[in-house]
């Protein structure tokens, strides 16, 4: 008896190529070994292709004399075909595109080559041979190729699949229809939610530099499509390896996939007694529980990535030094202005020592201060070039002691790798992680997590292709570009943000220029800060920064700018949930940059400052601080909250200005402006605007029925321009006099166009309230005579300002109907009857509004009356 079979849980590698070997032994029986996966399942009922396959239970395994095994070479896997392999005489045949395994089968014929798919390899054959295929045959190979390259985008995928799929079309496979309808279903319901489980589950490791995703997750049940759904994940996300690990039943298996030369995952499935290739493996583990074998896991992934050149990845650039005639004390204003612990001494860009700040305290104290920097510095120091791996690194900042690794090429200083970068870099790794700590003492678990699928789920299409340009360009530049800010925040939010803030790592107006000519575009530089704004002919905004530290000379100063790195550019940033960036260049596009453990603060809904001096060096922050704790709903940190009371009693707002003026603004506008304000009460900022200036009851309706009127009006669509900040600002000052108003103006620096505003407002509609704020309805006449003068804003003023229910009735029908009516005679028709053009016009024409308005006048003729009777010729 002849048997045809494959490897337990066939998908539709197995399928295609038994069919296939049936071509060439047509005697033999096709049988499975085991299970089939569900889509495997369903195309076989689908096509009756079932009934071609013979029972296993039907065959008598010790008559088998000739086996005939696709897709396998493993013995473990063959599952009750084993039993065949002590046949007396048997002949096995092996037909395979997996390496070798140390479980590996030897057989009379062996016909083994590294192609994608076995289906492939029986392609080959057929073409050599010059079998003719069916349509469907065609079809049923195509699938197998196209299921096992993942669509050509494994990195085992060769040229020959390629040539082997594009045979089978002209053969007449149905790619287009059967292909996406087997290969790309939609999930059942219960999958759905074993994915999302799966996805909470995953937790991203960095491993020698790279980022590897492992799920660990226990099921009550075996679940045929587990390898689908990790699959799914891993196009999901984005992810290059992924490893998921269930206990189903009685037994622990494991997924693995990779789409990287660095990881080869079928070494690791290997070492489990499992197998597979480099991209896609698995393996099945007994006795042995889900943690062991994670841990077994990550072990493995310790002896078999590897680790790609990293000094060039982790070092910071460009680098702060000073040269070796700046004097010790100059050292030290360097050291503690950057807050970095040791300064490159460099001369003529050649690194020629090191100086610490504990050195230079040390000279300070011993009255050195003016000494020059050579004769203080270190010159005995090791140093790594660009391509230096992690193991030289870790050598010489943990074995040597060397707290700062300059990185040098052609004995230039390209940039320097600090004990915290390794450190940094090792927080992610497992294996250096175990037993440090809790779960709140580990570091942001996917700090380099990829983000390139989620921001094309997010962002819309446009916008994608925008930042797909501006990494381009970066490229053609020479530079690193990142996306940084609100918009990263946002999007790990699942918001979109299209506030481009975009930060380069080289020359940003440069770069601004050469996008803008990319894009036909217009730039506006300031060449003062190193940044620029390309506007687009679409409208679109792109705020351009080269990227920058700042410094303060005193508490509440103007900051300083110079260039620097990515990283000390998001450490100048105000909060930790505003501190990461995304990389742009087509090489890393999508690849989060998270040097301060953002992405917890945000997970966890938190607002923290990322140093203790933040709130001194910029009060204006407490601010901002306040405006995105109300609008995102989240909480300050404790340490965060502390600073603030701490900054308001020293009384650093002293020091008031125009950024004041800027954040209160920006307050006053969000939707959630009355608890903001409450909050800013709270801390007793208020009184910094102004010391008369503190909430009451009162104070709190009126602001609080402002965000009504403000409310109502968005509803009207009215397409006059107007400022919801403005209505807020009147009813924040409504309790301040006059004088004090002004005051507090010239405090904030408020623009004089504004301050000369709100006062002619505040009075204006103050008057009108007195007039309209009554019991009792009142004429639509005198109601247009006290509101006519005054601006939106002020008309959402004074309805908040209203006491009665009836004085805000008055103003909603001002703004609705009162102020469109109009008389229906008009100055012309006056000049017709024969007034003389003057002042009187304006009176003429108010007393026949107000007549339209109170009903007296219901058409022409009867304003015609009136005026012969009220104004003669």
């Amino acid at each position: 008896m002849e048997i045809i079979t494959c490897h337990l849980n066939a998908d539709f590698d197995c399928l295609a190529s038994m069919l296939a070997a049936r071509r060439l032994y047509p005697e033999a029986k096709l049988v499975f070994a085991g299970s089939q996966e569900r889509n495997l399942r369903r195309y076989l009922q689908d096509t009756g292709l079932i009934f071609e396959f013979s029972r296993l239970k039907a065959i008598d395994l010790t008559q088998v004399s000739r086996l005939i095994v696709v897709d396998t070479r493993q013995k473990g896997r063959l599952g009750p075909f084993q039993r065949c392999l002590n046949n007396p005489g048997l002949e096995l045949h092996l037909y395979d595109h997996h390496p070798d395994h140390p479980d590996t089968l030897h057989g009379q014929l062996e016909i083994i080559r590294p192609v994608g798919a076995t289906a492939t390899l029986m392609v080959q054959l057929f073409r050599e041979q010059q079998l003719a295929v069916t349509s469907q045959e065609a079809t049923t190979l195509a699938l197998a190729i196209y299921e096992d390259t993942g669509n050509f985008t494994f990195a085992t995928t060769t040229h020959h699949d390629l040539e082997a799929a594009g045979w089978l079309m002209e053969q007449g496979a149905n790619i287009q229809e059967v292909v996406s309808q087997y290969i790309s279903q939609e999930l059942t319901s219960s999958e759905v939610a074993l994915l999302h489980q799966l996805l909470k589950a995953a937790t991203t490791y960095t491993i020698g530099t790279l980022p590897i995703t492992i799920c660990r997750l226990s099921l009550p049940d075996y679940c045929d499509e587990f390898a689908l759904l990790v699959r799914r994940l891993m196009v999901m996300e984005n992810l290059n390896v992924v490893i998921a690990i269930a206990a189903m039943a009685d037994r622990v298996f494991v997924i693995c996939r990779s789409r990287i030369p660095e990881v080869n995952v079928g070494k690791i499935a290997m070492e489990l007694g499992g197998g597979g290739h480099a991209s896609a493996a698995s393996a099945t583990v007994k006795e042995r529980s889900l943690v062991q074998v994670e841990e077994e896991v990550i072990s493995l992934l310790h002896k078999y990535v590897q680790p790609p050149a990293l000094a060039r990845e982790l070092m910071s650039a460009p680098v702060i030094s000073v040269t070796p005639r700046a004097t010790i004390a100059e050292a030290n204003g360097t050291l503690i202005r950057y807050n970095i612990t040791v300064l490159p001494v460099v001369e003529e860009g050649e690194i020629v020592g090191l100086i610490s700040r504990r050195d230079t305290a040390k000279a300070i104290f011993h009255q050195l201060e003016e000494q020059n920097v050579a004769a203080y510095m270190t010159t005995e120091f090791a140093t790594v070039g660009p391509e230096a791996s992690l193991l030289k690194i870790q050598q010489l900042i943990i074995r040597h002691r060397q707290r700062t690794i300059p990185v040098v090429a052609d004995k230039s200083l390209k940039g320097i790798i600090t004990r915290t970068d390794l450190f940094n870099l090792l927080a992610g790794d497992p294996a250096i992680m175990t037993g440090i700590g809790g779960a709140e003492a580990q570091p942001s678990s996917e700090r380099t997590r990829n983000l390139a699928s989620r921001m094309a789920q997010t962002l819309a299409r446009p916008t994608m292709l925008l930042l797909r340009t501006i990494g381009e360009v970066a490229d053609s530049c020479g530079f690193t570009v990142y996306a940084v800010g609100g918009f990263v925040r946002d999007l790990l939010l699942g918001q979109a943000n299209l506030d481009y803030d975009i930060v380069v790592e080289g020359d940003g107006i440069t770069f601004a220029k050469t996008l803008a000519e990319k894009l036909t575009g217009r730039t506006r530089i300031h060449e003062k800060f190193n940044t620029a704004k390309v506007v687009l002919t679409d409208g679109t905004r792109v705020d351009v920064a080269t990227a920058r530290l700042e410094y303060y000379d005193h508490p509440a100063a103007a900051p300083k700018v110079e260039s620097s790195s990515i990283k000390l550019d998001l450490y100048r940033r105000d909060f930790t949930i505003n501190a990461m960036a995304i990389h742009l260049n087509p090489a890393r596009f999508g690849i989060l940059v998270d040097f301060f453990n953002c992405q917890n603060d945000l997970k966890d809904g938190m607002i923290r400052i990322i140093h203790n001096l933040s709130f001194v060096e910029d009060p204006t922050r407490i601010f901002r601080a306040i405006r995105f704790e109300q609008r995102m709903d989240f909480q300050l940190g404790e340490h965060t909250k502390r600073q603030i009371k701490n900054v308001v009693q020293q009384g650093l707002f002293a020091a008031r200005g125009f950024r004041f003026f800027q954040e209160l603004r920006q307050i006053l506008s969000e939707e959630r402006a009355v608890p903001a304000i409450l909050r800013l009460d709270h801390f007793h900022l208020l009184v910094f605007l102004h010391p008369q200036l503190r909430t009451s009851p009162t104070l709190i309706t009126s602001l609080e029925q402002a965000t009504q009127a403000i409310s109502w009006y968005h509803l009207l669509y009215r397409r006059r321009r107007w400022r919801p900040w403005l209505v807020m600002l009147l009813a924040l000052t409504s309790r301040l006099k006059t004088r004090e108003v002004l005051e507090m103006a010239q405090n904030i620096e408020m623009p004089e166009r504004y301050s000369r505003f709100l006062i002619g407002e505040r009075i204006t509609a103050q008057k009108a309230v007195r007039a309209i704020d009554q019991p009792e309805p009142l004429a639509p006449s005198r109601i247009f005579a006290a509101l006519h003068e005054l601006s939106p804003e002020g008309l959402l003023f004074a309805m908040a300002s209203c006491r009665h229910e009836e004085g805000r009735i008055a103003v909603s029908a001002h703004v609705t109907e009162f102020s469109q009516q109009k008389g229906r005679l008009t100055g012309s028709d006056l000049i017709e009857l024969g007034y003389q053009p003057g002042p009187r016009f304006a009176t003429i024409l108010a007393r026949l509004r107000a007549a339209v308005l109170d009903g007296e006048c219901e058409d022409r003729a009867e304003e015609m009356e009136l005026l012969q009777r009220e104004f003669p010729a």
